[in-house]
């Protein structure tokens, strides 16, 4: 029986995860030389009191695993509350295989723009699971960049992140933002491993950027959901702001990214004054955070 696509992502996201745990963090003698770092199969299998060669089909995708090995498997290789839904997420679909095909750009419905719009304030976006950015507002584009001037097919958050300069400008930590948004492209899709769009984006990123290969290879998995970032805006300073990620009913594929800082603090302030510039329609344009890279 061959492995489908769910069983591959499956085999591999249980051998990352037990690559980055050695023998005593999980009370196992360090026995004998290791070729790769991480505990063994066996060891795993031993943990988990099932066989060797089960877990050894089970990463080789030739059988399905049942909930209580899913259950002890997650103890054993100590998953987080996403990387387990990740893994059963996986699980469920392991007897689906579904054909390469290329699934229709997701797309914002009239009112989605209009409420966008309307935020004047409050910078936006709309994100697709690929991180395909489809809408957004003004402020949206006077935080980030001016995405009507990237071409549709070029349009993905991590593609910007990856290969516009700018973006490694604009967040402090631009390490820990563009290996946040892999895992939450990798959450995202759990049940779409089949996509070409998905495999050619990937396939592209790897190619021009090792780094990126090296975290999408490493399986780590994340909700979007909120969080804080630290952003260096080259026209109001520094910015400690909130996003929310926030899914739009119509399409549960979408989700609405908004920006927002507490108010009287600095942060609050300067998207203020961000706004007022962002309104202002005599500024220029063409700036690094007002032109993405169009490579």
């Amino acid at each position: 029986m061959n492995a489908g696509p769910h069983r591959n992502e499956l085999g591999e996201f249980l051998k990352a995860r037990r690559a980055e745990l050695d023998p005593g963090t999980v009370g196992l003698p360090d026995i004998g030389r290791r070729r790769v770092p991480g505990l063994r199969r066996e060891e795993v299998a031993l943990l988990a009191t099932i066989s060797t060669d089960y877990y050894s089909r089970l990463e080789q995708g030739r059988i399905q695993a049942s909930p209580a090995v899913l259950a002890s498997l997650s103890q054993v290789l100590r998953l987080d509350d996403d990387q387990r839904a990740y893994m059963y997420e996986l699980a469920a679909k392991d007897d689906f295989r579904p054909p390469a095909r290329r699934a229709p750009q997701p797309k914002a419905l009239p009112q989605l723009q209009r409420m966008l719009d309307d935020m004047p304030h409050t910078p936006g976006f709309v994100i697709g699971p690929r991180t395909e950015i489809v809408a957004w507002n003004t402020m949206g584009t006077a935080l980030i960049t001016d995405f009507g001037q990237i071409p549709e097919k070029q349009r993905y958050f991590i593609r910007l992140l990856i290969t516009d300069p700018a973006m490694r400008e604009l967040y402090a930590d631009w390490e820990g933002v563009t290996r946040l948004a892999i895992a939450q492209m990798r959450m995202h899709n759990a049940d779409n491993p089949g996509d070409v769009e998905l495999a050619d984006l990937v396939g592209e990123l790897s190619m021009l950027d090792a780094q990126f290969a090296q975290w999408w290879a490493a399986h780590d998995v994340a909700i979007r959901d909120t969080g804080v970032k630290h952003l260096r805006h080259r026209i109001v300073g520094d910015l400690h702001l909130d996003w929310n990620a926030v899914t739009w009913a119509a399409d549960p594929d979408l989700q609405i990214i908004v920006w927002t800082a507490e108010p009287g603090t600095p942060s609050h302030d300067n998207l203020r004054l961000l706004a007022f510039w962002a309104a202002d329609p005599g500024r220029t344009t063409g700036g690094r955070h007002d032109t993405a890279t169009r490579r």
